[in-house]
């Protein structure tokens, strides 16, 4: 592997007047680091709608650049371009970055976003071990979104993951052993995990036929979750006013379309008889037809599939 150093620049100054110095040098607080990455695998774009939500409502400040040349593959993921009349105006250039950023309650945090990367996915994951490493990282979480069959007329439920015994113990398993497609972020948890950091994840299980959408109760969900296990205020209630106007508009689409609303009533029915069989460590209910883990599974695959059409 190249040197992981080399694909990034740390801006120390900034990281200095953000986190300040300890007595060693290093820095004073351990702050904890949120990656919601623009990638293959956020149904609902529950991750990047998170990712906004942040970015408007704090201050930021950059800490850390990477070199996207090296990581993106421009001709599978062009960056859209803006043409004015007779000339090339703009051009929307990627980027992942890592930010500072200060909640309600004066608490720093730092936000992974930007695009996951297409190539090198082995040394990018090991330039943000030594992100972690030198910013003194506490916790690593991850948020986005998997398409799941569950209606959107009830609580919407997550799958948790980490590193460690003790960080996901409050969080009921829906899967046994099951595989899937890979992703960034998701080897990035899996080599901290080797390293011995702590880092976890909320996958929100957004309504299949929701995948495609910007689903604003799938961002609530992840930030909330995010407050609970980092005790961080994320002023969550900002988003309250477009989670519901989500809901009115699906609620509306469903009761347009007669097919639709009887798919809905019947994922209720799977719901609500998983809801009785709680304890379960899977996703089924005996007297319920669910999916079984290949339907899921293709179910995941076809959500990739289509995104990869884009």
């Amino acid at each position: 592997m190249q040197d992981p150093q080399s694909i990034y620049e740390v801006d120390h100054d900034a990281v200095e007047r953000t986190l300040g110095t300890s007595e060693d040098g290093g820095p004073a607080s351990a702050p904890v680091l949120v990656h919601a990455v623009r990638g293959f695998v956020d149904a609902g774009a529950a991750g990047e709608l998170a990712a906004e939500h942040l970015l408007e409502r704090f201050t930021t400040t950059r800490l850390v650049t990477f070199d996207v040349d090296r990581l993106v593959d421009y001709r599978s993921r062009r960056p859209p371009m803006t043409f004015d009349a007779d000339r090339w105006a703009g051009y929307d250039a990627p980027e992942l970055v890592v930010d500072h950023l200060v909640d309600d309650e004066g608490t720093g945090f730092l936000l992974l976003h930007g695009v996951e990367p297409d190539l090198q996915w082995e040394r990018a994951a090991a330039a943000v071990r030594g992100i972690v490493d030198e910013l003194g990282v506490s916790l690593t979480v991850g948020l986005h979104g998997i398409p799941m069959a569950v209606p959107h007329t009830r609580p919407l439920t997550l799958t948790v993951h980490g590193t460690r015994e003790g960080l996901v113990d409050d969080h009921a398993s829906y899967f046994g052993r099951v595989q899937v497609p890979g992703s960034w972020e998701a080897l990035l948890e899996y080599r901290l995990g080797e390293t011995e950091h702590d880092a976890m994840g909320f996958a929100v299980h957004v309504p299949h036929y929701l995948g495609q959408s910007r689903y604003v109760p799938a961002a609530v969900v992840a930030l909330q979750q995010l407050e609970k296990a980092t005790g961080l205020a994320l002023a969550t209630g900002g988003l309250d006013e477009a989670a519901g106007q989500a809901r009115v508009e699906v609620a509306e689409l469903v009761a347009d379309n007669e097919e639709v609303a009887t798919v809905v009533h019947q994922l209720e029915e799977q719901y609500d008889a998983f809801a009785r069989s709680v304890g379960r460590t899977n996703l089924l209910a005996e007297d319920s037809a669910l999916p079984t883990a290949d339907e899921l599974g293709a179910e995941f695959e076809r959500f990739l599939a289509e995104r990869g059409d884009e």
